[in-house]
C-alpha cells in the first residue's frame, strides 16, 4: 500500500547507531519529551535498564550517529520509532538500518507520522504488508473515569488462565486476523501467564457464561513510569450490549491509576465507531494518532 509519497532518500552510513547499557537514559530522556506516543518504547528500554540491553530481546538505535540523541526507535518483535513529528532525516536513517538488517519484526508501531514513513522507505524491499492501518486514534484518560467502574473486574489469577487464554486467542483472532497459537502455542501461554503474574492482566466474569467463564477482559501491553497502555480490550459476543465494556473499562483505569500509572493510555483503528464511543463515554480523549503496518 503506498501513501502518495516518494522512497525517502538513503542517509550515510553514520547517521544512526546501535545503542548500548550506557545510552539508556539519554534514550528514556527522548523518549520523555512524549510520554504516550513513545510508551511501548519506554516500557522496553526501561525494562532493559533493569536487565541489560543484551538481554531485553530486542535492540536500539540512536539519531544521529554523533552527539546528542533527537530520536530512537527499539528493533525488537515490533520496530517502533520514536521520531518527534515524523522528522525526515531521522526516519531516514532508521529505514535504512532497518533495511539493511532485514525484516525481523511483526509489526510496525507507533506515531503514524514516523510508522508511516518507516513504510514508505521499506514497502518495495520488505515483503508486502499484510495489513496497513493508516489511522488509529491515540487516546488517554488522567483522572477518574466518567462511569462507574465494574465493581466485579478484578486482576487476574491463575486459576483463570483455563478460561483466559482462549478469550485472548478470541480476541486476537478478532483483532488481527489469526491465531497467536500458530506460531508458537508455548510463548503465547507463557505470555499471558506472565502478563497475570505482574497484575496486568484483568478479567470479569457473569453470567450467561457461567461460573468461571470470562465476559470482559483487557490487560496493560506496555506500561512505563508515566504512562500505562491498555491492549487486549474484549467483550464475549454473547454478552455484547450490555454495558460490560464500559464499566470494564473505567474498572481498569480506576485500578491502573490507583496501582500503576497515572496515565492511561490506548490506541483503536478509526473505523472502531463503537469502540471509540465507548472509550469517549468512559473519558478518554484523542491526543494523537497511531499506525500499525501488520506483516
Amino acid at each position: 500500500m503506498t501513501f502518495g509519497a516518494s522512497r525517502l532518500p538513503a542517509p550515510a552510513p553514520d547517521r544512526v547507531r546501535v545503542l548500548g547499557d550506557a545510552d539508556l537514559p539519554e534514550a528514556l530522556a527522548v523518549c520523555g519529551r512524549d510520554p504516550v506516543g513513545s510508551v511501548l518504547a519506554t516500557a522496553r528500554l526501561e525494562d532493559a535498564v533493569v536487565q541489560g540491553l543484551a538481554r531485553s530481546g530486542g535492540s536500539a538505535w540512536g539519531f544521529p550517529g554523533h552527539g546528542p540523541l533527537e530520536a530512537v526507535c527499539w528493533s525488537g518483535a515490533n520496530l517502533v520509532p520514536v521520531v518527534a513529528d515524523g522528522d525526515p532525516e531521522a526516519v531516514a536513517a532508521f529505514a535504512a538500518m532497518a533495511r539493511s538488517n532485514g525484516r525481523r519484526c511483526s509489526s510496525i508501531v507507533g506515531p503514524a507520522s514516523a510508522v508511516l514513513g518507516l513504510w514508505r522507505s521499506l514497502e518495495d524491499e520488505w515483503s508486502p504488508a499484510r495489513e496497513v492501518r493508516a489511522e488509529q486514534p491515540s487516546m488517554t484518560i488522567d483522572g477518574p473515569p466518567s462511569v462507574e467502574p465494574d465493581p466485579e473486574v478484578r486482576y487476574s489469577t491463575q486459576d483463570d488462565f483455563p478460561s483466559l487464554l482462549p478469550a485472548c486467542v478470541k480476541m486476537f483472532v478478532e483483532e488481527v486476523g489469526y491465531s497467536p497459537i500458530t506460531l508458537s502455542a508455548a510463548a503465547y501461554s507463557e505470555r499471558i501467564r506472565t502478563l497475570i503474574t505482574e497484575r496486568r492482566s484483568f478479567v470479569r466474569t457473569a453470567p450467561p457464561a457461567g461460573p468461571g467463564e470470562i465476559v470482559f477482559k483487557a490487560e496493560l501491553g506496555a506500561v512505563s513510569g508515566a504512562v500505562a497502555q491498555v491492549q487486549g480490550v474484549w467483550v464475549d459476543p454473547a454478552s455484547r450490549g450490555r454495558g460490560y465494556s464500559e464499566a470494564g473499562m473505567a474498572a481498569v483505569v480506576a485500578a491502573t491509576r490507583s496501582d500503576v500509572a497515572p496515565v492511561v493510555s490506548l490506541y483503536v483503528n478509526s473505523y472502531n465507531l463503537p469502540a471509540l464511543a465507548t472509550y469517549r463515554r468512559v473519558g478518554f480523549q484523542q491526543v494523537g494518532t497511531f499506525a500499525t503496518v501488520l506483516f
